[in-house]
């Protein structure tokens, strides 16, 4: 029966997987879940932020080595300690012909403050943005800001008056399902068009054949339609892949890649990510919302968050789940991010033993039960590592019930602040550490879903947010991160190493932030 109903759904998928045009160059891809919304201030998730970066620019970009680059912005200086002036590409058009000028950047930098935002902590220190004339921008910030290139480069460049004009001035609410005009259109100044969405069945995007950056070095804008149809079953993307009804799969199942890559028609690609995937304990509420202890909350307390890491095998995890691609995470930020170190990564050792004396110790002898929320269609083996922790948590005695579903289900339920215990993955767009404290540990951080409020840690946040002697700033990293470590804030788990499938004759550079740009790719003279 099993077997019948995955051949069923494969069929469905192939049918419904378009035929190139011959007169055209198309790329067919799929991976295990959707964008969230094309939105480019809604959510801060990178399936989201990967389809919107092929629409939507930045100011300052990074090319497939994580290098700075210029983008929307041609050049940039910080002319006074707290003013960053910003020089702008001449003759960029968004995709509906509005010129692209200075007042795009100053609505795109303010809508990306406001409140159902999730890129507004990121602007934080900025006080107002100028636009001094129509090529140029001064940013002032209340304090000074050493990465602000990095920081405005993880914010997409909207038009101000197709803003104004579809009524979406104000970012989507996503928490609450709003459904607003640009959940699912777009009009960017990027390499690619959106010219139909239909969440979680098919998006396409097609060539902006007037792009400024088509044909400039690493750009050969190559592909002409770009088809993408999410297939949450892995076994289902691989026979798509194999079958060569796809040309690349983001994320195949690791038990797969020997035998895609002795196919002779496919090639794979691996590379570390910069993510790490760990388990968040709620810190706030005096009273868990799953949990069958009452009138108090065990994640407050330090011994039992410390409890939850021990009795987590992550070497067992590392072998059996993951194949050995990942590394175990004792900080969490990935090595490419700056302050990481091999210090800081070191993790407390797996003992059961030490689990139970610390639960006992905290003033549970006998353990409790607790939900834990997981997302089946996010990253790599989700929930499997879900189901991993819950008999390895109940060994020392924690009963977890687990509640694993959609990331379109997951991330809102996150954001209503109605999990107890949670399984989440942080990336880092800026390559620096402030960006995963000022998101994750800050007190108001619009993914801090532990809610977790220590002032300490917020002052040593904000000191590192402005610090410009960089041998003190790195001194501020290596302190925020040391405390939040030994208040073991949240479980961290592994480092994603991340695996591309591909046909061998397409060219896409692998990059460490797992989101494929395709104004990268292209076909080999075979083709």
């Amino acid at each position: 029966m099993r077997w019948t109903c995955a051949i069923g759904g494969l069929a469905a998928v192939l049918i419904a997987l378009p035929v190139a045009a011959q007169d055209k160059t198309t790329l067919r891809w799929a991976s295990q879940g959707d964008a969230l919304t094309y939105d480019p201030h809604a959510q801060n998730e990178s399936p989201t932020n990967a389809a919107n970066n092929q629409v939507y620019e930045t100011l300052v970009s990074r090319n497939a080595a994580m290098e700075r680059e210029p983008a929307l912005a041609t050049s940039w200086e910080n002319v006074e300690p707290t003013i960053w002036e910003f020089k702008l590409r001449e003759g960029v058009t968004f995709h509906e012909g509005q010129d692209f000028t200075a007042d795009d950047v100053v609505f795109s930098l303010n809508r990306s403050l406001r409140p159902t935002s999730q890129f507004r902590t990121i602007l934080a220190n900025v006080d107002r943005v100028e636009a001094v004339d129509p090529l140029t921008v001064r940013i002032h910030t209340k304090k000074p800001a050493p990465i602000l290139p990095d920081e405005v480069g993880t914010i997409y460049i909207m038009s101000k008056s197709w803003a104004e004009e579809h009524g979406v001035t104000e970012p989507q609410d996503f928490s609450t399902g709003q459904e607003t005009y640009a959940v699912r259109n777009a009009n960017g100044t990027g390499p690619y068009k959106l010219t139909l969405r239909e969440p979680d069945v098919r998006t396409i995007i097609t060539k902006n054949e007037d792009w400024w950056g088509s044909g400039t070095p690493g750009n050969p804008h190559a592909i002409d339609e770009v088809v993408y149809t999410p297939i949450k079953n892995g076994a289902t993307r691989i026979a798509a892949l194999l079958s060569g009804e796809l040309d690349f799969v983001l994320d195949p199942p690791f038990q797969d890649l020997q035998r895609l890559e002795q196919s002779g028609d496919l090639k794979i690609q691996t590379t570390p990510q910069v993510r790490t995937i760990f388990f968040g304990m709620e810190q706030e509420r005096d009273e868990l919302l799953s949990s069958d202890v009452k009138g108090k909350n065990p994640f407050k307390d330090i011994r039992v968050r410390q409890a939850v890491y021990q009795a987590i095998d992550i070497e067992a995890i590392r072998k059996r789940i993951m194949r050995d691609l990942s590394a175990p995470a004792g900080v969490m930020i990935a090595p490419a991010v700056h302050g990481y170190s091999d210090a800081l990564n070191e993790r407390l050792p797996y003992d059961p033993d030490a689990a139970k004396a610390l639960l006992a110790e905290a003033g549970y002898p006998e353990g409790f039960s607790v939900k834990l929320d997981c997302p089946n269609d996010r990253y790599n083996n989700d929930e499997p590592i879900c189901q991993a922790a819950v008999g390895m948590l109940g060994r020392v005695g924690i009963e977890v019930t687990l509640d694993a579903q959609s990331k379109s289900l997951h991330f809102p339920k996150l954001q209503r602040g109605e999990s107890d215990f949670y399984m989440l993955g942080w990336g880092v767009q800026t390559m620096d550490s402030h960006y995963v404290l000022n998101n994750l540990y800050r007190s108001n951080g619009p993914t801090n879903y532990g809610h977790i409020n220590i002032p300490e840690l917020d002052q040593l946040t904000d000191a590192i947010g402005t610090e410009i002697d960089l041998d003190k700033r790195d001194a501020l990293i290596e302190q925020a991160w040391t405390f939040a470590r030994d208040n073991v804030l949240y479980a961290p788990l592994h480092h994603q190493v991340i695996a591309w499938a591909m046909k061998k004759d397409l060219n896409l550079p692998i990059q460490a932030q797992d989101e494929p740009y395709f104004r990268w790719a292209s076909w080999s003279a075979a083709n």
